[in-house]
């Protein structure tokens, strides 16, 4: 929306109607010469005389006529938009497309999700689960859930939350009943890797880290993932908070709990912007106030 042009259909409508520069400055509180010069401006850039002059009043010529019409109009429909976008910034309303790793489909975006489409029913959401790289301009995305921040000056990255992850096997592999004392055991059994996600490094006090390297299974999917693990062919690295359930249930096993894993942190990024919509406010406070909880 050209705010410049929008600034000078209102200066010409307002001397169209009153036929007066004078009376338009006083209405719109400008001076007469920034009158005079918003004016000229349109006339120059039209190529054609708006109004006919004289020494009293001014009246509007064939052009401005045409014009004056196509201007109501413009106008009208600007100030209708600026209406909505302002409502936009009061109360959330709106699609809002969210990108997120495809892991979070198991149900951790769950309860963030229906707690922002249920507090304001002029919400509709858009969820795109995916691991691959994904460029937020690009992709339409007014929110986009990853574990890096953006270093990108264009867009702000939020804090979320801070989780753990911990190594794996299915309860019916063998390895769930082997010595979990020493990680040497897994060096015999299959490890599954994610393709995106470099090496992990097992530590414990006063004990040589171990390096989790040469999958012989690796993947593109956290969710595709979790499934081979569950099913048995070998073990891996996994978000705490995406095999919790599998955990409880005891369909899964946490191998070596006594050795530590890096942590992975969650981010919020959207467009940076001095005016973020409300949809996008109340959604980012969702996240957190749910992510924080887990």
């Amino acid at each position: 929306m050209n705010i410049k042009l929008l600034r000078s259909l209102q200066v010409f409508i307002e001397v169209a109607d009153s036929g007066s520069m004078s009376v338009a400055a006083r209405n719109l509180q400008m001076t007469v010469s920034a009158i005079s010069q918003q004016l000229r401006k349109l006339e120059n850039d039209i190529g054609l005389s708006l109004f006919n002059r004289n020494t009293r009043n001014l009246s509007l010529t064939e052009a401005g006529h045409i014009y004056y019409d196509t201007s109501k109009s413009m106008l009208s429909t600007a100030l209708i938009a600026q209406d909505k976008i302002a409502s936009l910034q009061d109360a959330p309303s709106g699609r809002i497309n969210i990108v997120a790793p495809e892991g979070f489909g198991g149900g951790l975006l769950s309860q963030p999700i229906q707690k922002l489409v249920s507090d304001f029913p002029q919400v509709n959401v858009s969820l795109t689960l995916t691991d691959e790289s994904t460029d937020i301009i690009s992709s339409g995305a007014d929110l986009l859930l990853c574990f890096a921040p953006m270093s990108d000056s264009n867009f702000s990255s939020l804090k979320l939350a801070t989780w753990k992850q911990i190594l794996c096997v299915a309860t019916d592999h063998p390895l769930a009943d082997a010595d979990h004392t020493d990680p040497r055991v897994l060096q015999s059994h299959t490890y599954i890797a994610h393709r995106h996600i470099d090496d992990y490094q097992m530590k414990k006090d006063k004990q040589e880290d171990v390096s989790l390297t040469s999958a012989r299974i690796d993947v593109n999917s956290m969710q595709t993932m979790i499934q081979l693990t569950q099913d048995g062919l070998g073990y891996a690295v996994l978000p705490e908070p995406e095999v919790r359930h599998l955990l409880a249930n005891k369909q899964m096993c946490h191998l070596f709990p006594s050795w530590s894993l890096p942590d992975y942190t969650v981010y919020a990024v959207t467009p940076k912007s001095d005016r973020v919509p409300a949809k996008t406010r109340a959604a980012v406070s969702y996240l957190q106030d749910w992510f924080s909880s887990i």
